[in-house]
């Protein structure tokens, strides 16, 4: 079976931030670094070479693929930033309808700016993500 790709790994997330070129970009990701490190009580790592994951689940799939992954994270892409763990919680749904301008996948959301979202709403999607990640992610999947 392939190994992940996507894998903590020992870069500090406060460099790999330092480094983003496009200033807003970098802006917001040292915003989402402290709130999501607030929000979680855990420390920013890198997973591989571009997402910054705090606190981390187990998964198994019924194929035999497991794993861990962040339960929350984010990464400044050149499009947008990736929000991820957001949208996980059945409840998610409701908060992302106030949270502003954004696009949404099955497994991110997708923003431009935080200037574009209410942050509030954000903090409130990010406690809900990750304590559905602690709370049903990782006991589903523990086998």
């Amino acid at each position: 079976m392939a190994e992940n790709k996507t894998q903590p790994t020992n870069v500090d997330p406060r460099e790999f931030i330092l480094a983003v070129e496009h200033p807003t970009r970098r802006a917001d990701a040292e915003v989402l670094l402290e709130l999501m490190e607030e929000i979680t009580g855990k420390p920013a790592v890198m997973w591989g070479p571009s997402i910054v994951g705090f606190d981390e689940y187990f998964y198994h799939y019924e194929s035999g693929h497991k794993g861990t992954a962040p339960i929350v994270g984010f990464s400044p892409r050149k499009a947008s930033l990736s929000l991820y763990g957001l949208g996980n919680a059945p409840e998610a749904s409701e908060l992302l309808s106030k949270l502003g301008k954004h696009k949404a996948s099955v497994g991110c959301v997708y923003v431009n700016k935080l200037a574009d979202v209410d942050v509030d709403v954000l903090k409130e999607l990010i406690a809900l993500g990750h304590r559905y990640g602690v709370d049903v992610l990782d006991q589903s999947n523990e086998k």
